[in-house]
């Protein structure tokens, strides 16, 4: 499988800069969205992998974005980040297909970690459905 490729969504333009060279330097394949909306255009036109998604955005938040993301792209694993935590926004995420979720400000090397843990999930679920798949028995015409 090829490496992973992450998508930042935040509507703070520093954040996203600043995490996508940090992430970029460690090489990885990294794309921003300045909102839901525009990340659900970005996993229209391309395989990501982890989905880094503020909760608190103007326009569509976090968490309807996380569900539209479950909803159309139910592999996509997604880390649910935020300066305002609270635990309602943690238990709604995490009941709505989180992966993780992680408070601002972030270190990269906790972001990375948690990032390659929920690709590796993704990976063993692609796995599990290729063998699953594998075994299907050949209808004959």
């Amino acid at each position: 499988m090829e490496g992973m490729t992450i998508l930042l969504v935040d509507d703070e333009a520093r954040f996203l800069q600043t995490t996508q060279k940090l992430l970029t330097k460690s090489g990885y394949d990294v794309h921003t969205a300045p909102g839901g909306f525009e990340a659900i255009e970005i996993l229209k036109r391309k395989t990501i992998h982890v989905v880094v998604l503020d909760v608190k955005m103007p326009g569509m938040d976090g968490i309807t974005t996380l569900k539209e993301i479950k909803r159309h792209y139910p592999l996509v694993e997604v880390i649910m980040l935020t300066g305002h935590a609270t635990v309602e926004y943690a238990i709604e995420g995490m009941r709505s297909g989180a992966a993780d979720y992680l408070m601002k400000p972030v270190d990269a090397e906790v972001l990375i970690e948690k990032a390659l843990l929920a690709f590796e999930k993704r990976k063993h679920i692609e796995e599990k459905i290729r063998m699953a798949q594998a075994r299907k028995p050949i209808q004959s015409a």
